[in-house]
């Protein structure tokens, strides 16, 4: 039996799509040549958020929809989202008060009845804000909200697998050609399949599927480079900072991992998606604009880690890479079977971009376009509160201690009582692997969640590669080898 669709690209729009499909009973494989969320999706600044600066190009609809969509996604994945306050100081401002001012209204406004609090100006009493900062100390305070981008794609994989997905990572598309009313694929896992209906949600990848598939289209994708940098901590405090800088862009810091800064990102055009990576140029472009502001210096050599992703942004004509638009395209092929390709879309929208999707080959596949993600909540976001939560896990698995308690809480929220739920003690979690990473937890990586690698586990399903030394990564990828091969 053709299955109802073949999705090509496991990031966050590929999968969100699977996951909208799925509930609406369609039979579906996706298939992901690297790991789910290995490139753009895990290379974001890891926010949910309508986007403050798009204001200023007048992408009214995106960033209504993005706040929307924050408010829809802090309730269903809890554990994976959460509230931010942002500090955005008035110094080195390149726009006048009152237009930064007007924007944030503008943003409150268009939010509509929300959770998170209103935007404000910066108090005298707002020292916790105000102490890491040089100079002025005028400015504003508003919120938006951080997520964890690889395991929110995850997420809307494993609910989408949950109803009959089927999905291969490290399965890339050869070749696929028009037989009739179906698309016939050969893969890469030896496999030949037929789909009534192929989805191209290839990411940076979009247009070369198209020219392999040799399907003509008037849309263009402009690739452009987001680069991010983590260095020890700026600042105390669960707070983020938004910041102007002299080029009209903006560079946030954001508290990482604990003991932290990520600072991002960079808008450089490039020519092929595999040019993701953040060059010397961009590291000190990144620590001159923290240093602008905060009294705490940093330097190229105190960067841990460096991500960087390749944005496939719909052409729309702008010229400069940070006026492109973030909105998505959805182009509907219907010459024969039909094929569906997503150009641009974000973190935050992808939610919304599925249901548009299922709105253009919903009707074709005999399906009612009707939304069924809106209210839904994700794998692990069955949970009263965090706060609640984690403290739950810690009255039930004491052994885990603060730090671990409060890491796996966020990873895997309700669905922790799966894993955990016949281990009483350390001993029960297996051999220890590094940062608190246990067998335990590898097992489930693999078995649950399509981790194939030690880099898929270390800094995409979690973040410990960081907190590890060389010797503890290079002892983990022994195990990984000996146990997983």
């Amino acid at each position: 039996m053709p299955y109802d669709l073949l999705i090509v690209g496991g990031g966050i729009n590929g999968c969100a799509i699977a996951r909208e499909a799925s509930l609406a009973g369609l039979s579906i494989l996706l298939v992901e040549k690297d790991d789910l969320a290995g490139h753009t999706s895990s290379a974001s600044t890891k926010l949910i958020h309508g986007g403050l600066r798009y204001l200023e190009t007048w992408q009214f609809r995106l960033v209504r929809e993005g706040l929307h969509e924050r408010e829809r996604l802090l309730e269903a994945a809890p554990h994976l989202i959460r509230p931010m306050t942002f500090v955005l100081p008035h110094a080195h401002a390149v726009r006048p008060w009152w237009m930064v001012r007007a924007g944030l209204y503008l943003y409150d406004l268009l939010a509509g009845q929300s959770s998170l609090p209103r935007s404000r100006s910066l108090h005298p009493s707002d020292t916790a804000f105000t102490d890491p900062l040089a100079g002025e100390h005028r400015g504003f305070v508003y919120s938006d909200a951080w997520v964890d981008d690889a395991r929110l794609t995850l997420a809307n994989a494993r609910d989408a697998a949950a109803h009959g997905t089927e999905i291969a990572t490290r399965t890339a598309l050869i070749s696929a050609v028009r037989t009739g009313d179906l698309w016939q694929a050969k893969l890469s896992d030896g496999r030949v399949v037929e789909a009534r209906c192929l989805v191209n949600a290839a990411g940076p990848w979009v247009r070369t599927l198209l020219d392999s598939l040799a399907i003509e289209t008037r849309s263009q994708v402009r690739l452009v480079k987001g680069s991010h940098i983590v260095v020890p901590r700026l600042f105390e405090g669960d707070h983020a900072y938004i910041l102007q800088q002299p080029d009209r862009r903006i560079v946030f810091a954001i508290p990482y991992e604990g003991g932290f800064t990520e600072i991002g990102t960079t808008d450089v055009s490039v020519e092929r998606p595999e040019d993701a990576v953040c060059s010397p140029e961009e590291i000190q472009y990144l620590c001159d604009a923290v240093n602008r502001y905060f009294t705490r210096q940093t330097t190229p050599a105190d960067v841990a880690w460096n991500w960087s992703g390749v944005r496939p942004l719909h052409d729309d004509g702008a010229t400069k890479a940070q006026a492109v638009t973030r909105d998505y395209v959805l182009e509907l092929d219907d010459e024969g079977a039909p094929l569906l390709s997503v150009f641009g879309g974000k973190i935050t929208t992808a939610r919304a971009l599925a249901e548009e999707a299922m709105e253009k080959i919903g009707p074709l596949l005999g399906i009612e376009p009707r939304c069924r993600t809106r209210a839904r909540v994700f794998p692990g976001g069955a949970i009263a509160g965090f706060d609640r939560h984690l403290a739950q896990v810690r009255a039930r698995w004491p052994f885990l201690g603060e730090d671990r308690s409060r890491r796996m809480a966020h990873a895997y929220g309700s669905q922790l009582g799966e894993m955990l739920h016949d281990i009483h003690d350390e001993a029960g979690m297996g051999a220890p692997l590094g940062a608190g990473l246990t067998e335990v937890e590898a097992r489930w990586m693999h078995a649950c969640e399509w981790a194939r690698t030690p880099e898929d586990v270390l800094f995409r399903r979690s973040k410990l590669g960081l907190h590890m030394t060389a010797a503890e990564r290079d002892a983990f990828a022994k195990y990984w080898a000996a146990t997983f091969a």
